[in-house]
């Protein structure tokens, strides 16, 4: 087997490794809501929190990788977060969970650029598309691991259990990485001016920022949807979370899909802008079916929380390439930056439209996202 499919084997691993702690700390919700009596409002802040770290270090770590290589960065990184997830479970306050669950966003974001720095590497431009499709089903894939095994979990040894689970995860992940990746190239240290340049590129910034809204639409369903269908509509955790691993099956096909269709295309942003509108009016639908029966309103959600998390491979690829290999961690860690400080701001926002108005009101105002970054993406059509 080349060489290269191993990075990308590791890569993926290491990746599912973090996401079976961001997308399971959803899942664990309804369960840290009723042992620490929060509010809505401090659900949101909670799912907020490892947002908050991350915008902090993504960029940092990008550089890191650029300059000491994928391995040491993503080691280092995941190592730390598995050490941090253990003092999460006995976190004796919502103030402390708060304050560890920043640390653990801040550390487990350097798996982002390294692993992905490392399969731009290692894949040409014709196949990067697909395997960067592939790299980035790791996010759906810790989101199915998390909604099968984290419900049943928690229930039977609570969320101390669950959070040691994830620091066993997280150490096994920076594990992998550690064994297996190797740079494509010997990397040319942190050139300032190179860096800058990219910084300053305009088509990168509209690139973040314009793919970065359809993270509203994604949110909605992904970060509240366990909790949703369980207090809105009667499910039991477990029940919900099969809801969630549903979605997350979908995705990972379509992230894997609308990465060869890229390559085939040669371009990644036609595909984005098609994938916004879709994931737009899977919103609208989710609105419109908020408060309607389950046989209908379940197959929506699982079609929303797919179609929402559709986009992120092309948007992740697209910014490495704009980028080139010198300086794909930075471009990497930029974009995921713009990410995690529009992460930080829509959990506490959805959580507010529902506090508000209503669910089917923050579905509604999340249909609105995906179609404002379709629009800010035309001019780079060519790409």
């Amino acid at each position: 087997m080349p060489y290269r499919w191993a990075v990308l084997g590791a890569g993926t691993a290491a990746q599912t490794a973090a996401a079976v702690f961001g997308l399971g700390l959803p899942v664990m919700a309804p369960a840290l809501q009723d042992e620490y009596g929060l509010s809505i409002g401090e659900v949101g802040l909670l799912l907020a929190a490892p947002w908050i770290g991350s915008t902090v270090t993504l960029l940092p770590w990008g550089l890191a990788a650029d300059r000491f290589g994928e391995r040491t960065a993503l080691g280092v990184g995941l190592g730390s977060s598995a050490i941090l997830l253990a003092v999460a479970a006995h976190a004796t306050s919502f103030a402390a969970l708060l304050a560890v669950l920043t640390l653990v966003g801040a550390t487990s974001s350097s798996v982002q650029s390294a692993s992905g720095r490392a399969v731009m590497q290692w894949f040409t431009a014709h196949e990067r598309g697909l395997a960067l499709g592939i790299r980035q089903t790791s996010i759906p894939l810790g989101g199915l691991i998390a909604a099968l095994t984290l419900p049943a979990l928690t229930k039977a040894e609570g969320t101390e259990a669950a959070f040691l689970y994830l620091a066993a995860v997280s150490a096994l992940g920076a594990v992998v990485g550690w064994l297996v990746l190797r740079s494509g190239d010997t990397g040319d240290g942190i050139e300032v001016h190179s860096v800058g340049s990219t910084l300053r590129d305009r088509r990168l910034w509209r690139l973040c920022f314009g793919s970065g809204v359809y993270l509203y639409a994604q949110v909605a369903v992904m970060g509240f949807g366990v909790l949703f269908l369980h207090d809105q509509h009667g499910l039991s955790s477990q029940q919900a979370a099969f809801v969630f691993a549903a979605s997350q099956v979908l995705a990972a096909a379509l992230r894997i899909g609308a990465g060869r269709w890229s390559d085939v295309l040669g371009s990644r942003v036609v595909p984005l802008r098609r994938v916004g509108l879709v994931s737009s009016a899977s919103m609208v639908v989710t609105a419109a079916l908020a408060g309607g029966p389950l046989w209908l309103l379940v197959p929506v959600v699982v079609a929303a929380g797919g179609l929402g998390m559709a986009w992120n491979g092309l948007a992740f690829t697209a910014a490495a390439e704009m980028a080139g290999a010198a300086r794909t961690g930075a471009a990497i860690g930029f974009q995921q930056t713009v990410l995690s400080g529009i992460g930080i701001v829509v959990p506490l926002v959805f959580a507010a439209s529902i506090s508000h108005v209503s669910w089917a009101f923050a579905f509604l105002l999340a249909a609105a996202f995906p179609l404002a970054g379709r629009f800010a993406l035309r001019p780079l059509r060519t790409y």
